[in-house]
């Protein structure tokens, strides 16, 4: 990068200004889709949210109290029911109007740009590796299979608890999803999105007796590849990890 202010250029150049908004008509036939799909790969339907998920009945004064970053884990296995749980609570779809599902994280105009990605190193029920969550669905799609812990702790800036870790979020934009209403004013409305939802995570990790700590440090091109996307339009923003403290 040539422009060492290019952080400053951005946050003046996509300000809003009184008087200087020029108004435009939404596109309406080709509004971008909402659901990233994986037809082609192997599907897991996880577990009701609320089947089976163990509380340890704090209320939210209490979680609020014990929400710390935690970067040591047990050596314990997540359940299908916790991961079940912690994708609705961050992500997942909590009530519909007409044709529309609202999600339990807010989105600039409900155009929902934050795709999740988990990496799976330690789960009885789940194989090693890498899926996408299918929000629509509520369920998994296994993207690559195998051990990956090695190379997302080296792409995490080679941070340990990345490799030790039995589960890691990873959250990536699809920015033409937001650019359709937003344009440039996108950038700013997409890293809002991914913090409420790893804010979600947070909490509802504490609720099932779990930890996590978010993760901005990354090599983005290293994380974007793992995951076989184009770092154009669609790349990485946020990483947590999450396990039993």
């Amino acid at each position: 990068m040539n422009n060492g202010n290019y952080g400053n250029d951005f946050q003046e150049k996509s300000k809003y200004i009184r008087g200087h908004l020029k108004g435009r008509g939404l596109d309406w036939e080709n509004k971008p889709k909402i659901y990233k799909k994986y037809p082609n790969c192997p599907k897991t339907a996880l577990p009701s949210p609320f089947h089976g998920k163990h509380s340890i009945n704090v209320n939210i004064t209490e979680i609020f109290k014990q929400r710390r970053s935690v970067r040591v884990f047990q050596e314990l296995p997540v359940k299908i029911e916790q991961i079940s749980y912690l994708l609705w609570a961050s992500t997942g779809i909590q009530r519909n109007i007409g044709n529309f599902a609202f999600r339990t994280a807010p989105s600039a105009g409900a155009l929902y740009p934050i795709e999740t990605y988990i990496l799976i190193n330690n789960c009885q029920e789940l194989d090693h590796g890498i899926y996408h969550y299918d929000i629509q669905n509520h369920s998994l799609d296994q993207i690559k299979e195998g051990k990956f812990s090695i190379p997302f702790a080296q792409g995490a800036l080679d941070q340990r608890m990345v490799a030790m870790a039995p589960m890691v979020f990873i959250w990536t934009a699809i920015f033409q999803r937001s650019k359709w209403k937003y344009q440039q004013r996108t950038y700013r409305y997409i890293y809002l999105d991914a913090g409420h939802i790893a804010a979600h995570l947070s909490l509802a990790a504490i609720e099932l007796g779990l930890g996590t700590c978010q993760i901005a440090a990354f090599y983005d091109n290293e994380i974007n590849d793992l995951l076989n996307i184009d770092g154009e339009e669609e790349s990485t923003l946020y990483l947590s990890v999450v396990g039993s403290p």
